[in-house]
């Protein structure tokens, strides 16, 4: 296993694995769903490195103005080195430093899981988007309609018990449409709208995978020690075997479910 990837600083391994093997097709989707344009200002909540971020600046264009916004100084830090002219602030999703209808478009993608009061955080969007501005927050489907992570809890709670197989889990935990649906309801939103749409996980090698998933802070990273890991990989190369191509990369679907407003 790559020792490297373990030593790396979390929001790094974030940056250089996890969007390019999962995020980064995202961007263009939930800019989308949330109606983006040319000329735009627009508001990421949880941006993380800016795989959105970046996206929605790509669509706002130079006519257009972008902020991105996490809670997570180290996030931040990754996401400064982005040759990018983007605005970046460190700020909760439940408090956002905004006055009322500040944006066109407030976009979020895979952070809302982890919100500590996700109707309040939802309610904060919809107070900062301009009337008719567009709202598009994804999350990750149930872990059961991704093959290759269902496949991988399922190892997890064999090899090492339900604690381990449900701190994986953790980044699935709001993938039922109704769940979301009532947290919508909570908030305020009786008009939003929550779809379905389809994308892959692709790591060059199995090793890849899990590698990245032990130096994860927000999954397994300090939830199994270094023995344990090992026989994670070992059991892996066979249980993940199915979703391997080429030459010896895994890949397979994985969905999401993105929650969609628009601002009366």
């Amino acid at each position: 296993m790559d020792i490297q990837e373990k030593a790396r600083p979390p929001a790094e391994v974030y940056d250089a694995q996890f969007v390019p093997a999962l995020f980064a097709q995202w961007g263009q989707v939930v800019c989308a769903e949330a109606s983006v344009r040319e000329g735009d200002r627009i508001l990421d909540v949880a941006c993380g490195t800016g795989a959105l971020t970046l996206a929605a600046a790509d669509i706002a264009g130079p006519s257009g103005s972008v902020v991105g916004l996490d809670v997570n100084p180290e996030m931040l830090a990754v996401a400064r080195r982005k040759p990018a002219q983007i605005e970046w602030l460190e700020g909760a999703a439940e408090a956002l430093p905004f006055p009322d209808n500040s944006f066109d478009a407030v976009v979020s993608q895979f952070g809302f899981m982890f919100f500590e009061d996700k109707p309040k955080a939802l309610a904060e969007m919809m107070r900062v988007l301009k009337p008719k501005g567009g709202l598009a927050v994804a999350v990750c489907d149930a872990v059961e309609n991704s093959p290759g992570y269902g496949a991988f809890a399922l190892l997890l709670d064999r090899l090492f018990g339900k604690e381990a197989g449900n701190a994986f889990r953790a980044p699935f935990s709001l993938g039922e449409a109704g769940q979301l649906t009532a947290i919508c309801r909570e908030a305020g939103l009786s008009h939003a709208e929550v779809v379905r749409r389809n994308g892959k996980v692709r790591f060059k090698s199995i090793d890849a995978l899990v590698s990245t998933e032990r130096a994860c802070a927000w999954t397994l990273g300090g939830v199994l020690n270094d023995e344990q890991f090992e026989r994670l990989l070992n059991e892996s190369l066979s249980v993940l075997e199915p979703f391997t191509v080429d030459s010896g990369a895994v890949e397979f679907g994985m969905a999401s479910l993105i929650i969609k407003a628009r601002k009366v």
